[in-house]
This record gives C-alpha cells, structure tokens and sequence, in this order.
C-alpha cells in the first residue's frame, strides 16, 4: 500500500467576463427569466469571447492555482485536465497550458469524461502522486461550452456557460488522520450515449455538432447514480454520509442537487451550489464550486469534502478529501 498521499495545496478559478442573463437570453430564444429559475435555479451564465479559448480560460485558473500553492510550472511533473471543448482535435490542450506556463519537463494530457471530466482526472493524478511518479500535479476543468450549445434549442441553451477551475496536487507521507485526497470511485455506462451527447466529431460527421439531451431521463439517471456513487465511496472509505462537513456537487441544476441531498437527507445548508450565477460549466463546475467555498471562507483546512458529478456517456464518479 502506497505511504503518500495527495494533498490541495492550491485552488484557482476564473470566469469570462461577459454574462448572459436570463432576461438577454430570453430576446434570443423562447425562454424567460422565471422559466429558466424555476427549472434549473439558474440566473446567468459566462459566456467567452469570441477570441477567446478552452486554453485561455485554463491557463488563467492554472496560474492561480500555482501562485495559491506557493509553486511554479517548474515544480510540476503532470498536467492533467478535463475538457469536452479542447482548442484543437489535437494536440491536447493540457500541452497548450504546458507551453504556455513555460513548463519544459514532466508531461501533460486531457481526459475525457464530460461533467465528470474533473472527478476523473483528479483520480488520475493522485494515482500518479500515490505511486511516487510524480510530487507535484496540476489538475484543470476548462470548459467552453457555448461553443457546442445549440442557441435554438431552449431545452439546453439556458443550461450551459464557459469557465475553468484547477487545482494543485501535492504528494506528502500519510498523517494519522489520513489528509488530501481519500478515495475516489468511478463509473460509466456507454448504453445511455444518446441520452445525453453531442452529435458530431471529426469520425463521424467531420464537424463538432451541437449538444443534445433528453432532460427528464437525465435527471432521472443523475440523481439515482450520484446517489449511488456517493453512497458507495463512503463505505468503501470507512466513513458516514453524515460524517462528512461538505457537499461539492457538479453544478448542473439546482433540482438536481436538491434531489441527491433529500434522497440522502443532507442539510441543505451543506450542500455547494453556485449553478445560479454561472449554470453548467460541465468539467469546470466543481473545481469552481469548490474555489468559491474555499474562497468565502466555508471550506477550510481540516474539513472532510465530497465531491461528486454525472455526465454525457454516462460517466459519474465521487471523490472524498480531506481539505
């Protein structure tokens, strides 16, 4: 059994500057201000400029996360980020950050797992950091979703915004309490692909199509298997739901984070939601939920933190830490 461990040692965020309010978006498609809150609790979403990338929104939370962190890119021995919008087919955008912080050793990739993107690349990392492979990683959710939105579709348009959020792992010898990242558990099931997907890429239409769901089925799914994956690390952990101090969950809908908590009976006061001011960043949603309750002062040192998410594919997945 691996003696390391991975600890956060730095967390940063950023945002677009331009936002699109319900009220904007209401002008652009058959929608309104109390549909769109009623239905998902969202009241904006960033949005990114027209030049302006996956890459730069990351590289910005990257930075962030370093000087937090007290580190530079010359202390990083891995990049690994989650993105469904990459700036290019290839290379991967995570080598994009590596060039850009002037990072000359170690390596870099993406990951691939839509609104779990983070979740599995956090997993990632800290196996790499646990096996002594690495000491110090560097993990982003970078998302630019209004790329792959279809603006005529008011089922999904009002749902999605840009953003990014990252953090930095640090290997350092087990305490007793164990500190850093827990236990992680992940999951897919490829037989709900056309529930929720996008239809198209480089393979089969040789274009990046649009985001397509099927919302009621999406719920459905989510609430049960973030449930379950929740439930599941918990045990497997040694620890309670009731045990833990924080609940950081993908910011897909308010609903949605409403349900998980009943059907677990967690206090809502718990729970982490920040959907309303920026909707679904989907890889970047809850390293940007976390920065946010590190950030206001609700999460601190010591507290013990779930983290959860369900994406496209389905993908879903958990991670307990020890902040």
């Amino acid at each position: 059994m691996s003696e390391l461990s991975s600890r956060i040692a730095g967390i940063g965020a950023h945002l677009p500057a331009r936002i699109l309010s319900n009220d904007e978006l209401s002008a652009m498609v058959d929608t309104s201000d109390c549909w769109v809150r009623e239905r998902t609790g969202i009241r904006q979403r960033h949005i990114a400029a027209e030049d302006e990338t996956t890459a730069d929104l990351a590289e910005i939370a990257a930075r962030r996360a370093l000087d937090d962190a007290g580190l530079s890119a010359d202390d990083i021995d891995v990049i690994v980020m989650a993105t469904t919008t990459p700036d290019f087919t290839f290379p991967a955008t995570a080598t994009q950050i590596q060039a850009r912080l002037g990072m000359t050793r170690g390596f870099a990739f993406d990951v691939q797992a839509v609104c779990t993107g983070f979740i599995y690349a956090l997993s990632v990392a800290d196996n790499f950091l646990a096996r002594g492979q690495a000491r110090h990683a560097l993990v982003i959710g970078a998302e630019t979703m209004s790329r792959i939105v279809d603006w005529t579709d008011r089922t999904t348009c009002v749902l999605f915004g840009d953003g990014a959020g990252a953090v930095v792992l640090s290997a350092e010898e087990k305490a007793d309490p164990p500190n850093g990242i827990l236990a992680t558990y992940l999951r897919s099931d490829g037989r709900y692909k056309d529930l929720l997907h996008v239809d198209g890429g480089p393979s089969s239409t040789q274009s990046t199509g649009h985001l397509r769901m099927t919302g009621n089925q999406v719920f459905r799914h989510a609430v049960t298997n973030i449930a379950e994956s929740m439930t599941t690390l918990c045990e497997r952990a040694g620890y309670q739901i009731s045990e833990i101090d924080w609940f950081v969950p993908h910011q897909a809908n308010q609903r949605i984070l409403e349900g998980v908590a009943r059907k677990l009976s967690i206090p809502s006061q718990n729970v982490i939601s920040t959907v309303a001011d920026h909707g679904n960043t989907s890889a970047a949603s809850v390293p940007l939920a976390l920065h946010r309750a590190v950030e206001d002062g609700r999460i601190k040192r010591g507290d013990l933190v779930l983290m959860e998410a369900l994406g496209g594919g389905f993908t879903w997945g958990a991670a307990l830490v020890r902040f």
